[in-house]
């Protein structure tokens, strides 16, 4: 029995290209949790009694934990996409659920070393979201790839914000609940579209681009309504049922997204229902994982001819990608760019606390870096991508204004003045966002698709390297030397306080002018790939993929066209015997 038309659109929708680009919105929404450590470490310090250093340790096995993606990438090479995010929502409620004991009091407190353990297996569940849904929606949408890898980032850039929200309106203003909500919160997201998420052939649309930027709209709706709570909160005390109202506006714009995938896949459904001309047609079939190399050649092993590179935009082997020049400066780069960002970043509550602001004004700055956060993947995506596409301006030059811009912010911290640390944090918030889609869209470009699932996890293996030298090698121990200093003024030692708490524009000073000089030396590093690659984003990227979306649009449009054509043959048969039966 034919199931009803509904029914029939429902199965059609809920296993349709648009609905698992939705899904993939609220996994990317949920997988910043790294971003608030700043607000639940001051918890962590103080429930376990932890100095700066020891502190800044812990984040850094947050970073690593978080940056560190070599093994979701090789599980995706072997495993379908549902167990990628059935593993991630399995390490993150197991890691954030440890810590929450352990902050809570609920078990024995555990040694640093262990806590280590706890934050590095939570922050590296987020790796497994995004590969599961980051590379998923590229391979899904190749020609798209700079404004996908930008939405996608951009809604984990918000998610600090979100989720901030969220636990307001639940928990209160309880740092403890906070991480308990970043514990099962991301875990339920990726369990409800485990099924959901998956590589599949490629529907390509000619107002593609139209639905882009209508995304685009909707989640600078999000971002300026979570920047005017945010503003608000600090303006005026909200009653949790205020925080609740919050939530429910920020759910509310999470269902256009919905409504304009519903849209897309009821065309698709339409087109599906009744064939169309083929001049007219615009969808193709493509493989899910493009095939960038001629059919003729046989598989290249993924460690085979490891010095016998392709050209640049063919498809690398994992090896060799590794084994190039050109990752290897990207590298480089980003151990400069990222690792000081990231610093800035898990320092900015203890910055704050140093320069005299109240707890409520360090909120705000989080809250502001989050949602600048989000403006700078947004804009490095769609930006770079037009940029690209109309003037052919290389990804890799983009990449060195962001870190130029990334060493002001820097700047503002190490010699601060009366507000300069709400515009630091601006800067410093959309300098890092910016990075990461731009660091995604380069390997993808230079290395190919068919192993990105290992090389973009690869790619930012240098960030956690630089964090930990960056944050906990030098501004950590910048730090506690001068806290020390300080205690010493008071005829006092380490001994005689549970915290060690630096007061004053010296605390940071002489480790964010180290951070900004090492940023310059990053975007001078990422010159000499703009120097390398200018030929190669001289010419066509895309024209690959065009090619063979045009080989797809030609062949659906024929079997549309004789699908079409059988139809009138058909309903001609059935007139002709309905004349004939009745003469």
């Amino acid at each position: 029995m034919a199931k009803p038309p509904l029914a029939q659109f429902a199965a059609h929708f809920l296993r349709g290209q648009w609905f698992s680009l939705f899904a993939s919105f609220l996994i990317m929404s949920g997988a910043g949790a790294t971003y608030l450590f700043s607000i639940y470490s001051k918890e962590i310090k103080s429930s376990l009694g932890y100095d700066q250093t020891t502190l800044n340790l812990l984040s850094s096995f947050k970073d690593l934990g978080a940056n560190v993606g070599v093994l979701s990438g090789l599980v995706a090479e072997v495993t379908p996409t549902w167990f990628v995010l059935c593993l991630g929502a399995a390490l993150n409620f197991a890691g954030y659920f440890a810590i929450y004991l352990a902050v809570a009091a609920k078990i024995p407190r555990p040694s640093p070393a262990l806590m280590c353990v706890f934050i590095c297996v939570g922050a590296n569940s987020q790796n497994f979201a995004n590969t599961g849904a980051l590379v998923t929606a590229v391979q899904n949408f190749p020609e798209n790839r700079g404004i996908m890898l930008g939405l996608l980032k951009g809604f984990t850039g918000l998610s600090g914000a979100i989720m901030t929200q969220i636990y307001l309106a639940i928990y209160g203003n309880d740092a403890k609940s906070l991480i308990l909500l970043i514990a099962w919160l991301p875990a339920a997201i990726s369990a409800v579209f485990v099924y959901t998420i998956r590589p599949m052939a490629v529907v390509r649309r000619g107002n593609e681009i139209r639905v882009f930027y209508q995304y685009l709209y909707v989640s600078i709706a999000l971002a300026l309504f979570l920047m005017a709570v945010t503003i608000s909160q600090k303006l005026v005390a909200f009653s949790q049922a205020a925080y609740a109202c919050s939530v429910a506006v920020v759910c509310a714009l999470f269902l256009v997204p919905l409504f304009l995938a519903i849209r897309e896949e009821l065309v698709l459904w339409n087109q599906k229902k009744n064939p169309i001309s083929p001049n007219s047609i615009v969808i193709s079939k493509l493989d899910p994982k493009p095939k960038l190399e001629i059919e003729e050649k046989p598989n290249t092993p993924c460690f085979a001819d490891i010095f016998n590179k392709p050209p640049r935009g063919e498809d690398y082997t994992i090896l060799q990608a590794l084994l190039s020049t050109d990752m290897l400066i990207l590298f480089l780069f980003t151990f400069c760019g990222l690792g000081s960002s990231l610093t800035a970043v898990d320092n900015l509550g203890q910055i704050g606390e140093s320069l005299g602001y109240p707890t409520k004004t360090i909120k705000t700055f989080l809250s502001l870096l989050s949602i600048w956060n989000y403006f700078g993947r947004i804009f490095s995506g769609f930006a770079s991508e037009t940029l690209l596409v109309k003037y052919k301006f290389p990804r890799p030059l983009l990449m060195t204004l962001v870190l130029l811009l990334s060493c002001i912010g820097l700047l503002l911290i190490a010699f601060p003045f009366p507000g300069s640390l709400y515009i630091a944090s601006v800067i410093i918030g959309f300098s890092f966002g910016a990075q990461l889609p731009l660091i995604f869209a380069i390997i993808s470009e230079l290395f190919g698709l068919k192993y990105y699932s290992t090389l973009f996890n690869c790619g930012q293996l240098a960030s956690p390297l630089g964090s930990y030298i960056l944050n906990v090698l030098i501004t950590g121990r910048l730090y506690d030397r001068e806290a020390l200093k300080t205690l010493k003024q008071k005829g006092m030692d380490r001994s005689s306080v549970k915290e060690l708490i630096c007061i004053g524009v010296h605390c940071y000073r002489l480790a964010f002018v180290i951070l900004a000089c090492v940023t310059f030396f990053g975007a001078l590093a990422s010159l000499i790939l703009v120097v390398r690659t200018r030929e190669f984003y001289k010419g066509d990227i895309y024209k690959k993929f065009r090619e063979q979306a045009e080989g797809g649009d030609t062949e659906m449009a024929y079997s549309s066209a004789n699908e079409g054509s059988g139809i009138k043959m058909k309903e001609k048969a059935v007139e002709e015997g309905e004349e004939s039966q009745t003469k």
